[in-house]
């Protein structure tokens, strides 16, 4: 029986806990929310900090290895753990290269992988430096610590530095500019790379956002199968260029000719692969545990047409769910709660499956049950 440490209690962690529990592993978590998702089906719980570097030591020894659901921790903790001799993965090295956005960028750059033109931007007068190098708009990003759209600002004109440097922190956090990118979809590939060192891949998914949270994902993407072939490529190097174990999200920028750059990188299972858990014979969340206990690979192999769509907060209040019924009168539906207490707006609540005979199947009734799912402070009668 292996024992996993997971730093990072949310929803992630919990989809990992309980597709890695089929495989007998126990499962010690650590993240400073009392009931956080995890809380109450992981073995061990412990509440603390996610920079609290000794909490992350003495969990680390009581486990066979340690992994993370989020990458906002420190590196530092990460060595500490790997010097005791616990394997930690994706490694500190590998976090190291991936936490910073502007390190990640020269890192997939001096490897050949292809992405947006970029530089950095610490000043108002280097933001409109970089507005008069690659045109407006162009985006500027805190190379640290943003996720769901935070810590990005879209810099129209060049009078807008200014207000995008003190929106992303006035100087407090490192930023980076990027050339905007004329894009006609954004796609994902979720890949997984074993302590052995085989390789995963699954089928390129279709992601739409609104408010730049992920809304829809949509699998198998809507792209010709050269940019299909294209986006596994990449994806398999970017595995070997962070010599990376455990599952990696590649997001891609597909361009009006069909070719793709790579956005970011997230060192971990990721949203727009949840849909594996339904549609794929093996989830992202098990290939994980898979990979980082030294296990063979499982099939990615997409069952059928597949599409998610989150369950994202829109008011502040209790999360008492309402509708749930109506929406599992869609056969192909499934509901994936998350167990959070409190709806916050832009806060992801859970997910919704189906996995259908077409892609228009699964949207209409994946669409249909979202509709039906709403949150109040009062509970649900009946």
């Amino acid at each position: 029986m292996k024992k996993i440490g997971i730093i990072g209690g949310g929803q992630l962690g919990k989809m990992m806990i309980l597709d890695g529990k089929r495989l007998d592993s126990q499962f010690y978590v650590l993240d400073p929310t009392m009931y956080c998702p995890c809380h109450g089906i992981s073995d061990l719980h412990m509440v603390a900090g996610f920079d609290d570097v000794e909490s992350i030591r003495r969990m680390a020894v009581m486990t066979d290895v340690l992994t993370y659901e989020f990458e906002h921790i420190s590196v530092e903790a990460l060595r500490e753990v790997e010097k005791a001799g616990i394997p930690v993965y994706p490694s500190s090295h590998t976090l190291s290269l991936i936490q910073n956005k502007f390190v990640q960028k020269q890192w997939l750059q001096s490897h050949g992988i292809p992405v947006p033109e970029f530089v950095r931007a610490d000043s108002p007068e280097a933001i409109r430096a970089a507005g008069r190098k690659f045109g407006y708009p162009l985006m500027l990003k805190s190379c640290t610590g943003g996720y769901d759209g935070k810590g990005n600002y879209l810099v129209e004109k060049e009078a807008d530095a200014a207000a995008g440097f003190l929106a992303l922190g006035g100087g407090k956090l490192p930023l980076m500019a990027e050339k905007n990118v004329p894009f006609t979809m954004e796609i994902s590939v979720l890949a997984c790379r074993g302590i052995a060192g085989w390789k995963a891949v699954y089928p390129v998914a279709e992601n739409h956002h609104v408010n730049s949270i992920l809304d829809e994902t949509i699998v198998p993407a809507r792209i010709s199968a050269a940019t299909q072939k294209e986006a596994g490529e990449v994806a398999e190097r970017c595995l070997e260029a962070f010599e990376a174990v455990g599952m990696l999200c590649v997001e891609l920028f597909v361009l009006k000719d069909g070719h793709v750059l790579v956005n970011e990188l997230a060192p971990r299972p990721h949203n727009s692969g949840h849909y594996t858990i339904e549609g794929c014979v093996t989830s992202q969340f098990e290939q994980h545990v898979r990979a980082i206990t030294g296990m063979p690979p499982g099939s990615t192999r997409l069952i059928g047409p597949t599409v998610m769509k989150n369950i994202i907060g829109d008011h502040e209040g209790n999360a008492n769910v309402h509708g749930l019924k109506e929406a599992l009168q869609f056969p192909d539906v499934k509901v994936h709660l998350y167990g959070k207490e409190q709806v916050r707006p832009g806060r992801k609540m859970g997910h919704i499956t189906a996995c259908c005979g077409t892609l228009e199947e699964a949207l209409r009734q994946v669409r249909a049950a979202h509709a039906a799912i709403t949150f109040s402070d009062e509970e649900e009668e009946g």
